[in-house]
């Protein structure tokens, strides 16, 4: 049995699979999975688990080289700045900056489709979806 960090066996596996610039979707409840997109459904009931649980954890397993995020995130003020410190606290934590990109959520929906899986949550936040862009440990 694993100790520390990750126990979810699918997530460990989709983030070891991961090569440079590789992306991974972390959405809310109702962000809909691509067809042929690897779908890691985390969610239990409305609210569990969360979507800024997830990203910590998702955030202790994997080098983080950028994100893509909806501009209608921005839209919930509070919730949008608290994502947006918890990247830059990841990207210190990693020795360099995350780089965020806004895009539309029509565009968001479509780049999830390059995505190697969509982990649902059961966040309930609209727009509180993140695309993880692998980065390199060297």
């Amino acid at each position: 049995m694993k100790r520390t960090g990750l126990l979810n066996a699918p997530l460990c596996s989709a983030i070891a699979h991961l090569g440079h610039t590789d992306r991974l979707v972390i959405g809310d409840a109702g962000l809909p999975v691509p067809p042929g997109t690897s779908r890691i459904d985390l969610a239990v009931v409305p609210g569990v688990p969360g979507f800024l649980e997830v990203l910590d954890a998702v955030a202790g397993e994997m080098m983080i080289e950028r994100v893509t995020i909806a501009r209608e995130m921005g839209g919930n003020s509070a919730f949008y700045q608290t994502v947006l410190r918890r990247l830059a606290s990841l990207g210190k934590a990693q020795g360099r900056q995350i780089a965020v990109t806004e895009i539309t959520h029509e565009d968001f929906k479509r780049e999830s489709a390059q995505a190697r899986a969509v982990v649902r949550t059961g966040e309930c936040t609209p727009y509180a979806n993140i695309i993880l862009h692998a980065g390199v440990c060297f």
